[in-house]
């Protein structure tokens, strides 16, 4: 297990490789003499030079994406926070080994390997309103899972999860980190009525109350409030940086996920890209929170890494018109 104890795992956040602006740069300047006005291609230079950084060379490659879906349960769910029972968690993880769910079919479509990473299925984590979600040796477990799931070979990294009732999770991270109460960041997840909404903006008040002595250290709001999906997403996050790999991050439960990470360190995100803003009510506002603004706004809610997974035929658009337009002096283009 990577991470020993949360000393361990804060000096690992604290401790974060740049990346390579060098390459970058030559990417940028690339970009600058393709057969277009400069800029005229939005984000998508942006998006190359992005890649460049995080992979350490000028012309990226992305021969090798992967698609992370982590699932989890959570103890929260037996105060009424979501339309569906905890047991489809486990359902739609065997959806996803046949093949048939969404994800599968956008990582098809997007030339993405798709791993699922279950983590205890079978034991939902603690009631926040009542105990932690987690200890930390169980927090610390999950967040090494995340971890050790990223190897260094990876072009691209896609995260998202499964959990009947995260949103609820997310959204009380949401206001640990953020302030502003558990109304301004709770949800219709799943599609709850009004009186599941006032359900799960109880529940996180409750948790922010019980929890209040633990909302200073970002890492004790994770393990506190969260879940193990969520803990392993942000394991997953750190490895990606520690292996200069760049994320694509999905909806409003896998940001929040990763929030933690950009509350101890100032440029913790710098290698993620939002892929989308989802439909679920705090995402939008906690992506301006990051400073993070979401390459696809689709109305999409479903997570599985779906969002991820779409938008990762945006960077390959981006990587395509880097790698293969031709400069003004190989078309023979006069500049302007």
């Amino acid at each position: 297990m990577p991470f020993k104890s949360l000393d361990e795992l804060r000096s690992a956040c604290l401790d974060l490789p740049n990346g390579d602006q060098s390459a970058a740069d030559a990417a940028l300047r690339r970009q600058d003499v393709l057969t277009k006005p400069q800029g005229s291609l939005g984000r998508l230079e942006s998006i190359a030079a992005w890649l460049a950084r995080w992979q350490g060379r000028e012309m990226p490659k992305l021969d090798k994406v992967k698609v992370f879906v982590f699932a989890g349960n959570h103890g929260v769910t037996a105060q009424g926070v979501s339309a569906y029972p905890a047991e489809v968690t486990v359902q739609m993880v065997a959806n996803f080994s046949g093949g048939g769910a969404a994800i599968n079919q956008l990582a098809r479509i997007a030339e993405a390997e798709l791993e699922v990473v279950p983590l205890g299925l079978d034991t939902p984590t603690g009631d926040f309103t009542s105990t932690a979600a987690m200890d930390d040796e169980a927090f610390l477990a999950a967040v090494s899972a995340g971890y050790d799931a990223v190897d260094a070979d990876i072009d691209l990294a896609c995260f998202g999860e499964m959990g009947i009732g995260n949103t609820t999770p997310a959204a009380a991270i949401s206001a640990a980190l953020f302030g502003g109460g558990g109304r301004k960041w709770v949800g219709r997840g799943t599609g709850v009525d009004d009186a599941g909404l006032d359900r799960k903006v109880t529940a996180i008040e409750a948790g922010l109350t019980l929890h209040a002595a633990s909302l200073t250290d970002p890492l004790k709001v994770a393990a506190a409030l969260g879940g193990r999906e969520l803990a392993a997403i942000l394991g997953a996050t750190l490895a990606a940086r520690h292996r200069n790999v760049p994320v694509l991050l999905d909806g409003f439960v896998c940001t929040a996920a990763a929030a933690p990470l950009a509350r101890l360190h100032p440029n913790g995100l710098a290698h993620t890209l939002a892929a989308h803003v989802s439909a679920e009510a705090g995402h939008r506002s906690l992506l301006e929170a990051l400073g993070l603004p979401p390459l696809l706004d689709l109305g999409m809610r479903l997570g599985e890494g779906s969002g991820a997974c779409l938008a990762v035929n945006v960077v390959r658009s981006a990587l395509e018109c880097h790698a293969r337009m031709a400069s003004f002096a190989e078309a023979g283009v006069s500049e302007k």
